[in-house]
């Protein structure tokens, strides 16, 4: 008879087994469960060393996958400095002013993530803001695929009215630039190199960073946009057992010579392993490609254009741009097939409802020379899927990989913008989950460590709470109707994940046989008042049976 080293008992164990039972106690042994059931069933597994925990009632659900995000950048985001949580202009302006005081002149003031949108205003400070209280220092907002520079800037890059290039916005009348700047633009900048940190700096960051997210719960992620050698930085730290999370790592392809079959061909033959290689702690996920631009600077790709209220938030004038896409369907088309062929599943960072169409074509396409249909391929993002799409998705089976938290942040912002009727397309989860698509929950942390104010938070209850809610940061309910349930919710951010990975049968849920990931929980996720859903924290996180986070000296 197997003895269990750990026995949980007394508690409300949300299985999310198929019928999403309700247990009273878990057994487990090494690092796998071994019974779930009774408090009498499981009692019967304990031994001279068993340890025991009563829950007194508690709840534990299993442990949280987050299905997109960027732990490599964010451990190192606020390593020499804090980037502050600012919500107006008037918050931004004081943290560049004070960054003046503590800067020389001619140094550079960055803010990474700057997203004018998400400012209550709604729009970048302008030139005359940035310059009055930065004369003398080069100021870079950085929104990823747009971002806004001062004079100073301009000065240090050469940037001037006679300066050609697209990504440079100038005023229609004047001809100088309004420093508003495109991602096409952002070489032209005179920006000091990123600092280097060592290999320990990046581990350790990366340690403390998987300690933040253990404390919400999360036991396994997707990291979105690495390569071989973050697959090696977290296979050493497996080695090390240092690692507390389980990694899924997915690869950029980055293809400098022409795109065509051949050559995405020659790049895949030098990877030495493809989706799917590696074991419990580190693999590889998908092959993936970033489509568009974004929803938060006007870059999204969008199957109708624009609008008027983009002129006036994002100084787009051209009444027919629908956004930028980075790929041809040829060339789209090329990278796709041939990761087919080679066994890779597939994703891409799309984020307009017009790249969503465009990749959807490309993988049915595909799908008629070689079904992908159990190959997982995803959309990272989507934001905006039609009726039509949603029923493309279902039957070749791609998965939406969405970030809740946009919704949290973005909606208002998104219905101001593109109106009342695109904004029913935004998110539409409980029409996505009655067709029979998949959703996977992730958050794309990028940039600072806490879980509720990094740029993009983290926090998963926070996500599932506003996928039951639909609620905004303004306190606003956009699209009621699009809610899901909380079993729904919680499914998405457990088994949903665990399928992306091809992993199901190994975590995802809490069942004898698999892996014993799971978190007590400082409320009832099921019962307690919905707004509270989203101030749920980890009283002890377990992975593989040990306890990586505890609050708590209750138990």
């Amino acid at each position: 008879m197997t003895y269990a080293d750990l026995i949980l008992l007394n508690g409300k164990i949300i299985t999310v087994d198929n019928n999403f039972t309700i247990a009273g106690a878990v057994a487990i042994s090494e690092n796998k469960i071994i019974s779930v059931g009774s408090n009498s069933q499981v009692r019967r597994l304990s031994g001279r060393k068993t340890q025991i925990i009563d829950l007194r009632g508690k709840t534990v659900i299993p442990g949280l996958i987050d299905s997109h995000l960027h732990p490599e950048m964010a451990s190192l985001s606020e390593l020499d400095e804090k980037i502050p949580d600012v919500h107006n202009i008037d918050q931004l302006l004081t943290w560049i002013k004070e960054q003046t005081l503590v800067k020389e002149k001619g140094n550079w003031i960055i803010f990474p993530k700057s997203f004018s949108t998400r400012l209550i205003e709604m729009r970048n400070p302008t030139l005359s803001e940035l310059d009055s209280v930065a004369p003398d220092h080069p100021v870079f907002l950085n929104g990823s695929f747009g971002g806004m520079i001062n004079s100073s800037s301009m000065l240090i890059s050469g940037i001037t009215n006679k300066t050609d290039h697209t990504g440079i916005i100038k005023d229609k009348k004047s001809g100088l630039p309004t420093g508003l700047i495109r991602a096409s633009a952002f070489h032209l900048l005179k920006v000091p190199q990123q600092k280097e940190h060592s290999y320990q700096e990046k581990e350790d960051a990366l340690k403390e960073m998987l300690k933040c997210y253990n404390r919400y719960g999360i036991t396994s992620l997707f990291s979105g946009m690495g390569d071989f050698e973050s697959v090696k930085l977290y296979r050493n730290m497996a080695d090390k057992k240092i690692l507390t999370a389980r990694i899924c790592q997915n690869i950029l392809l980055n293809i400098e010579e022409k795109i065509t079959r051949a050559s995405v061909a020659k790049k895949l033959k030098k990877y030495e392993h493809k989706t799917g290689f590696g074991d419990e702690w580190v693999r590889i996920g998908s092959l993936k490609v970033l489509l568009d631009g974004g929803i938060l600077t006007g870059t999204s790709y969008l199957q109708e254009p624009w609008g008027k209220k983009a002129n006036e938030i994002f100084e787009i004038e051209d009444p027919s741009y629908h956004g930028i896409i980075n790929y041809s369907r040829e060339e789209l088309l090329a990278i796709v097939s041939v990761a087919n062929e080679f066994n890779w599943s597939f994703t891409a960072h799309a984020t307009g409802d017009g790249s969503v169409s465009l990749l959807l074509d490309v993988f049915n396409e595909v799908n008629r020379s070689k079904s992908i249909k159990n190959s997982r391929f995803s959309i990272i993002h989507g934001n905006f899927f039609s009726k039509e799409a949603i029923k493309r998705m279902n039957e070749l089976g791609v998965y939406a990989n969405m970030q809740p938290a946009w919704f949290y942040k973005d909606a208002d912002a998104m219905e101001y913008i593109l109106g009342k009727e695109k904004i029913k397309t935004f998110h539409p989860n409980k029409s996505m989950v009655d067709a029979g698509v998949i959703i996977n929950g992730g958050s794309d942390h990028m940039v600072k460590w806490d879980a509720n104010t990094s740029i993009n938070p983290y926090n998963p209850f926070l996500a599932m709470w506003t996928m039951v809610t639909r609620y905004t940061e303004h306190g606003i309910v956009i699209c009621p109707s699009e809610a899901i349930t909380r079993q729904q919710a919680l499914k998405i951010y457990t088994i949903n994940n665990a399928f992306a990975s091809f992993e199901e049968s190994v975590k995802g849920s809490i069942e004898p046989g698999k892996l014993a990931d799971m978190i007590i929980l400082t409320d009832d996720f099921l019962s307690c008042p919905a707004d509270k859903i989203k101030d749920i924290e980890s009283f002890m996180t377990i992975l593989g049976g040990k306890i990586v986070y505890s609050s708590t000296t209750e138990f």
